[in-house]
């Protein structure tokens, strides 16, 4: 199997991640999610460190029209697709699964983590699945954030550009 296709064998469904998970029953699963629209270092820091909390760290993806209902219709600026080759091809990634509801909820639920991890702007008590990770023995963590990285500041910078009918 070539790069490109491991690569594409990270991005699964809900049962192939069940499959995938009946087969590694004693890995210790990391979760968490995001839009990820625009990659940047900030990600790249909070993945990395998130992965070194477990054996296999699998990432939530908004849909693209999750992605709108949360951030509006000017977002997402990369389809899921591509947003889920990006984050797959990252070696700290495990597995990206894409979800379509507003809240990660029951992909949580399907995907019983040991570990539920979010970013250090939200407190443990407004985590979405914090009490279905903990009721089942797992951890809820935050990770801090790579000051002064944000997609919204990244691509604000390009809405705020002169030169935007170029981009």
């Amino acid at each position: 199997m070539n790069l490109l296709q491991r690569i594409e064998n990270k991005i699964v469904t809900i049962s192939e991640w069940r499959e995938i998970r009946s087969r590694n029953a004693a890995a210790k699963v990391v979760f968490t999610n995001g839009c990820f629209d625009v990659l940047h270092r900030g990600h790249a820091f909070y993945l990395a460190r998130a992965r070194e909390l477990g054996d296999c760290l699998v990432v939530g993806l908004n849909s693209d029209d999750s992605v709108r209902r949360l951030k509006g219709d000017t977002r997402p600026i990369n389809c899921e697709a591509d947003r889920a080759m990006v984050l797959a091809s990252l070696e700290a990634v495990s597995y990206v699964v894409i979800f379509g509801e507003d809240t990660p909820l029951e992909l949580i639920k399907a995907v019983m983590p040991d570990v539920l991890v979010k970013g250090g702007d939200y407190t443990i008590d407004k985590i979405v699945g914090a009490d279905v990770v903990t009721v089942n023995g797992g951890t809820v963590l935050t990770i801090p954030f790579v000051e002064g990285y944000s997609s919204t500041k990244i691509i604000s910078k390009f809405s705020d550009s002169p030169n935007d009918e170029k981009l």
